[in-house]
């Protein structure tokens, strides 16, 4: 058996099969206080038992299932409160990411960044929500890496994992996307121009507009 697969070849069944899972989840695909047995996992992504035990001891780390004794496993999902909660806390850790990464990014660091910029630009006159979103994920990476701290990084890494995958992609309008790059283009100012709190401010109005969008949008 162990059949499935993903994009990430190379790491452990049990990380891509929890990273499917985890994302089933976070979509509404396994919807909030459905059961999870382990037959049934089994089945649907096509694995053996071994996997998907540490699937669910991850999962229930990440708090997005519960075992209850003498019932089982059951998904817990993120509530409205939760998505909220998010978006807060990512906010106050992007303001400190982008401060550190005026400091200490390179002119190699400031590159990659306004090359993803072009990308955003590109892709929203194309009108391509996959692709900007893709190089939106990117352009917030490369500022993560720019911190070069690894807590940081792992941190941020996991926030916009939940808020991307539980966010439809009817979130999204054309207006949107050029507002979104509107926002990043200010970031890019201020990192290019190591302008601190003009980062500070650009970063903090970023994501409130984000959750602004995501609340009226989804909720």
């Amino acid at each position: 058996m162990d059949n499935y697969s993903n994009d990430k070849s190379s790491q452990p069944l049990s990380a891509g099969l929890y990273q499917e899972i985890q994302k089933d989840i976070l979509s509404g695909e396994i919807p909030s206080d459905s059961k999870l047995t382990e037959a049934a996992v089994c089945k649907r992504y096509n694995v053996s038992r071994t996997p998907v035990r540490e699937a669910f001891r991850q999962l229930e780390a990440d708090g997005l299932i519960e075992n209850i004794p003498n019932r089982g496993a059951f998904v817990t999902g993120l509530s409205r409160r939760d998505i909220s909660d998010l978006f807060d806390m990512r906010t106050l850790f992007e303001i400190q990411a982008v401060e550190w990464a005026i400091k200490r990014m390179t002119a190699e660091d400031i590159d990659a960044l306004k090359e993803t910029l072009e990308f955003m630009e590109f892709y929203t006159l194309k009108d391509d929500l996959d692709k900007v979103l893709a190089f939106n994920s990117q352009f917030h990476n490369i500022l993560y890496a720019g911190t070069k701290d690894r807590m940081i990084q792992k941190t941020l890494t996991a926030y916009q994992t939940y808020l991307k995958h539980s966010a439809p992609a009817k979130t999204y309008t054309g207006d949107n996307l050029k507002m979104i790059l509107e926002e990043h283009k200010a970031i890019f100012a201020a990192v290019e121009n190591k302008n601190v709190a003009a980062g500070r401010k650009a970063m903090e109005y970023h994501m409130e507009q984000s959750k602004l969008r995501r609340i009226s949008k989804y909720f």
